[in-house]
């Protein structure tokens, strides 16, 4: 069986991630004091202790979820066998995900991928003022229908672009307050069944994210990236990818970017995969992939139990 190890964003994090993981595999705490040491700060802590308000910060958020995924996936390599050249037909991860993928497949170091997200998350925070911008997910709509509803509130002023192209009937939209709101008016003329502000820091990939794309252009730049073990797909353009200069191009360009999950999942079975394997963070993304493509089998690891499962199947 050939798998997809696919990998959370944001909204995944929460106090005790990580714990029972740390606890009973050496080699996962290992993996988090090289996190909590490129950073110079005890994110192992916050993300067993808390406070969750810190905790939900997405400066601090974004390396957190990536230690997660990044402690199952070296206990899985230590423990089980697992060789992402012989055992992947492809990674990838949603958003700050792709980072995630990119250290599993050991394109990036696990402390620099940590850094590059510590400065994505707060490079995105301070790149709109508070207020001005806002995320909505538009519920029971397919994304032509949203992006006709994003065009037509940005014709009346202001941005508003599909930001995430989840699953059907869950598209996320980004962009000016206002123009967002308005948004949300017309996805409901168009059968949106709901329209639920979402409570996120700034308004994620969209042109309002320039400043922070502009940011990680340069710390990309000075940043070492290897061939990756096995091909990501990638955010952008939901094809594979695995030359490292078009990896860095298109890490930049995924800040202002549409996160085209839908799709990538939809080409999961034609490039070879059988099942994906969700590292880290609970199923978020595997409820999406049952909602994409239902032949696909699904696994999630997240507890030691889980990961003592998945290696009696490698």
């Amino acid at each position: 069986m050939r798998f997809a190890f696919i990998f959370p964003g944001q909204g995944s994090q929460s106090v005790g991630m990580g714990r029972s993981i740390a606890q009973a595999f050496s080699v996962a705490r290992e993996a988090f004091e090289e996190v909590d040491d490129s950073l110079h700060q005890k994110l192992s802590s916050l993300m067993w202790e808390g406070p969750e308000s810190e905790l939900t910060l997405t400066e601090n958020a974004q390396p957190a979820i990536m230690a997660v995924s990044l402690g199952v996936l070296r206990v899985l390599e230590r423990e089980a066998g697992l060789d992402i050249s012989r055992h992947a037909r492809l990674l990838a991860g949603h958003s700050l995900g792709e980072y995630s993928a990119l250290a599993a497949a050991g394109c990036l170091r696990l402390g620099d991928a940590a850094k590059l997200l510590k400065l994505r998350g707060r490079a995105m925070q301070e790149a709109v003022p508070a207020g001005e911008g806002a995320m909505s997910a538009l519920i029971g709509i397919e994304v032509e229908d949203a992006e006709a509803a994003a065009v037509e509130a940005a014709a009346q002023g202001g941005i508003c672009v599909v930001a995430n192209d989840n699953a059907p009937g869950q598209v996320v939209i980004s962009g000016t307050k206002e123009t967002v709101e308005r948004a949300g008016v017309f996805a409901k003329e168009k059968g949106a069944r709901r329209v639920m502000s979402l409570a996120v820091s700034a308004p994620f990939h969209c042109p309002l994210m320039a400043p922070a794309a502009e940011k990680m252009r340069e710390a990309l730049a000075q940043v070492a990236l290897r061939p990756p073990a096995a091909p990501i797909l990638a955010n952008v353009t939901a094809t594979e990818v695995a030359e490292p200069e078009a990896i860095r191009s298109l890490l930049v360009e995924q800040v202002t970017a549409r996160v085209r999950w839908r799709e990538s999942v939809l080409s999961f079975r034609s490039l070879g995969a059988d099942a994906t394997v969700e590292c880290g963070g609970g199923k978020v993304l595997t409820g999406m992939v049952k909602r994409i493509d239902r032949d696909l089998e699904t696994i999630s690891i997240d507890t030691p139990a889980d990961i003592e499962a998945f290696a009696r199947r490698l």
